[in-house]
């Protein structure tokens, strides 16, 4: 499988929160799927620790990568044909971040690991 990480997702994932479902934890942790970290989860995780609304040991510039490399998640970078779908999806979901994970999961074939009900309401699929 290939699997899209919420920023959400991403977060609990690196510290293994209790709040992960046991399906996250087990696709997360299966070696032959593929996970991905979106460049817009990295900017959405540095907006909200310029805000201070994210505490981070580290500066994002570095904490994100770390992490990322850490527990062998790939980076997805943003172009402009997952931009190009976000005409196409209603307006279900307010966080503009969440909508182009919702894009980049349509243009890539991704499966969107995330507890967010909102996204499944997209033409996306989902786990948790």
């Amino acid at each position: 499988m290939r699997i899209l990480l919420d920023t959400r997702t991403f977060l609990w994932m690196i510290i293994d929160a209790e709040h992960l479902s046991d399906t996250a934890r087990e696709v997360f942790r299966e070696p032959a799927n593929d996970v991905f970290l979106s460049a817009v989860s990295a900017w959405e995780i540095t907006l909200k620790y310029g805000q201070g609304k994210l505490p981070l040991p580290q500066f994002p510039e570095r904490f994100v990568p770390e992490q990322r490399d850490r527990h062998g998640i790939d980076a997805l970078s943003l172009d402009e044909q997952s931009i190009f779908h976000l005409h196409r999806l209603p307006a279900l979901h307010r966080d503009p971040f969440d909508r182009m994970l919702a894009c980049q999961a349509i243009e890539h074939g991704l499966i969107i690991l995330t507890p967010d009900h909102l996204i499944t309401q997209y033409p996306v699929r989902t786990l948790w």
